[in-house]
């Protein structure tokens, strides 16, 4: 069940009445850097994945050849 409207802005108030507005803003511009972060990561982290297939492919392909040229 979801809090109606008039029940978050009582939420909102009681939450920038403890930690105050200059303190919120700071914990979503940290957790904005956090995800942004997080996102620089995975992209990263794929782009390695990649490079590290496209290596094992071309390593594939030289012992290939070798054993051909190995065999004639």
């Amino acid at each position: 069940m979801m809090p109606s409207v008039p029940q978050l802005l009582i939420i909102l108030a009681i939450v920038v009445l403890i930690f105050g507005a200059k303190r919120l803003k700071n914990l979503g511009s940290d957790l904005g850097g956090a995800v942004k972060g997080f996102k620089s990561a995975v992209k990263e982290e794929d782009e390695t994945q990649a490079t590290l297939e496209e290596a094992k492919d071309t390593a594939e392909d030289v012992v290939m050849r070798e054993t051909d040229e190995n065999k004639v």
